[in-house]
């Protein structure tokens, strides 16, 4: 078993099977990722929210990789370990315009930087407001089927941007094997993020990220699968506020229970709807509370007290 390093000074953007590797590894071995920020450092520590207004979504996701996986065939699995991811000290989340689940809701653009200290996310200088730094790879996959490049910006059989927050430190993730020797490549780091991203951004954050290789041979997955630890620490005994929203349409549910909870913490709290739509993305989960009870369905949005 070998432990590689792979830097950031090479990324790409895009899937595409015909990609020539920067590593070639066997299965067991580690690899040590340098991970840039999500946005490809247009958005750096000392960007201000109008430089969101000019973002290009070109060089979203710069990929690391990709990672030759020796034995590893159409067919198979991929199993990668998620055995360690370090922060830099600094993250964004904001509010891109014509972005997120409330995009009709917000005109305008804003940029919120983070300050990253050990386990902690501080959202403003002087805030009681902290949220657990509980970091994932948001974008983790392999080369796709087809031909061709594909964009990083929907998630896709062959993984990309997954944007679940249960792939941290302990979890596994099988990926379908599409193309000889798996061709994986990683990206899109977050230091927290809410279930359902719903801002469109978590903590976007550059990270040093560790993971272990495996295969399982014939595993003839048709989607991913992943363990991940539980519980996880935003699960705590402070407890939740939790707002709900009814109906036909699970979209507008999501929509319509998250109003909700921004209008609960404008007013809780004294935050803009701005302020308050950002803190939601990186800390506030959705979730189906009922899918069975015809013709309305119920989403419920979490938000965990102990950030206050």
């Amino acid at each position: 078993m070998s432990e590689h390093y792979l830097d950031d000074s090479i990324v790409h953007a895009f899937w595409d099977r015909s990609l020539a590797p920067r590593l070639e590894i066997d299965p067991g071995d580690t690899v040590v990722f340098e991970c840039r920020e999500a946005s490809d450092r247009q958005i750096t520590p000392d960007s201000i929210s109008s430089d969101l207004n000019s973002l290009d979504f070109g060089p979203i996701h710069p990929l690391t990789g990709p990672v030759y996986v020796n034995g590893a065939e159409p067919g198979d699995a991929l199993e990668v370990e998620v055995l360690d991811l370090q922060h830099k000290g600094w993250g964004w989340n904001g509010v891109i315009p014509g972005f997120g689940l409330l995009a009709d809701d917000f005109a305008e653009s804003y940029l919120h930087h983070w300050k990253l200290e050990g386990t902690n996310c501080l959202f403003d200088s002087g805030s009681d407001i902290v949220v657990p730094f509980e970091p994932f790879c948001g974008v983790m996959g392999v080369a796709p089927a087809e031909q061709g490049q594909l964009d990083t910006i929907p998630p896709r059989r062959n993984g990309g941007n997954l944007d679940i927050r249960g792939l941290g430190v302990g979890a596994k993730l099988w990926l379908p094997v599409l193309a000889a020797g798996a061709l994986f490549s990683t990206a899109d780091c977050h230091a927290a993020q809410g279930d359902g991203e719903v801002s469109g951004t978590g903590i976007e954050s550059p990270m040093t990220v560790t993971l272990r290789f495996n295969l399982k041979k014939n595993a003839n997955l048709q989607e991913l699968q992943f363990t991940t630890p539980s519980p996880l620490t935003r699960a705590d005994s402070a407890g939740y506020f939790v707002t709900t929203a009814h109906g036909p349409d699970l979209f507008a549910n999501a929509q319509n229970a998250l109003r909700y909870m921004l209008d609960h913490i404008v007013a809780e709290y004294g935050l803009s709807p701005e302020k308050a739509y950002v803190l939601a993305s990186a800390a506030v989960d959705l979730k189906i509370s009922e899918i069975v009870d015809a013709p309305n369905w119920i989403v419920s949005a979490y938000l965990p007290l102990s950030i206050f």
